[in-house]
């Protein structure tokens, strides 16, 4: 990506898009060693475009938080994208690398780094959607789930293509990570479901005991 010192852009939009979309080709070619810089530049310009759609959706107030918050909610989205692009970055090599050394793959520090930042295309994509949320909550877990199930395949073939870690092995962690994933979302409605009904119950009682005092 980088010529020199520079950071390439021209490079960095053909890789996001060929990251998303052809994952398998574009890990098994990936550098895997080049210098920390780069894998850190592009984390936080993910972080910044997810953050831009925060602060657009709040100041729209769109999104299950920007409908209650506005632009405060916004603004906040947009520093928490920012901070949370470089804290995931670290975090996000960590549990690869781990992933990694149980499928017997490289444990190389940055180039488990390198397949995390390139992981963080999903940032931006998560956070344009992320609206959705503040139209319906089952739309939005919905959503959420499809964006997730779609970055433990990208992060099979960064583990696979990339860091060259057994594929039988990984795909039973990614099966067990998706099933935990759906487990979840499961919850997340019935228990959205559960405080809904809790909410009708309590305002028909409340209606019927104004009518009695009346």
């Amino acid at each position: 990506m980088s010529n020199g010192t520079s950071f390439d852009f021209n490079a960095f939009i053909n890789e996001s898009k060929e990251t998303l979309l052809n994952p398998k080709s574009y890990f098994s070619s990936m550098k895997t060693a080049g210098g920390m810089v780069e894998p850190l530049i592009k984390a936080v310009i993910y972080g910044v475009i997810a953050g831009i759609f925060y602060l657009i959706w709040g100041l729209f107030h769109l999104g299950a938080a920007g409908s209650l918050l506005g632009g405060a909610a916004g603004f906040v989205g947009l520093i928490w994208a920012i901070i949370g692009s470089i804290i995931g970055l670290f975090i996000g090599a960590v549990i690869i690398m781990v992933i990694s050394a149980i499928g017997k793959g490289s444990t190389d520090f940055e180039a488990c780094m390198r397949v995390s930042a390139s992981l963080m295309v999903i940032m931006p994509v998560s956070a344009l959607l992320s609206f959705l949320g503040g139209i319906s909550l089952t739309l939005g877990l919905i959503v959420n789930l499809i964006i997730w199930l779609y970055s433990l395949w990208l992060l099979y073939h960064g583990l696979t293509g990339s860091l060259k870690a057994t594929p039988g092995t990984i795909k039973i962690i990614m099966w067990v990570l998706a099933a935990i994933l759906v487990l979840f979302t499961i919850t997340g409605m019935a228990t959205k479901s559960a405080a809904e009904k809790l909410l009708r119950d309590y305002n028909r009682e409340a209606k019927e005991i104004m009518k009695d005092l009346e």
